[in-house]
């Protein structure tokens, strides 16, 4: 091949590769959240799932109508916003969805047991957090 050739493979290669070094943007769901501790780790509540949901995106995850979902954060309601809670699905019979945390739409669920009381008010922003 010809050198124009080389330059023109090299640059398709770097276009096509550049939406993956770039990624893709996405809308913040709210600023705040609520959490049991200040690393959201521990389970504020055990909730079912009133009906099915497909997640829209890898934020959110898949639940089944009559799943039970570990809560352990509320995202605090902003205008124009709907009210999500972050959690994993929870029994035997979802085992290949057991420990995928992720986002799902709180008016979909009822709360079956409450476990401790989300009343610690964090920033959605990661941190950043230092070694020792």
């Amino acid at each position: 091949m010809t050198r124009p050739v080389y330059l023109v493979v090299l640059l398709l290669c770097f276009g096509l590769m550049s939406p993956l070094v770039t990624g893709v943007f996405m809308d913040k769901l709210a600023s705040k959240k609520l959490c049991a501790d200040d690393n959201c780790v521990y389970t504020i509540s055990l909730a079912r799932a009133e009906e099915d949901y497909n997640a829209p995106d890898c934020r959110f995850i898949n639940i089944k109508k009559g799943q039970l979902i570990y809560v352990y954060s509320k995202l605090v309601k902003e205008k124009d916003s709907g009210e999500f809670w972050a959690g994993s699905v929870y029994g035997e019979q979802y085992e290949d969805h057991m420990g995928t945390v992720g986002y799902f739409p709180s008016s979909l669920v009822s709360e079956q047991q409450v476990y401790q009381e989300a009343n610690k008010t964090l920033p959605t922003t990661v941190r950043n957090l230092q070694k020792p």
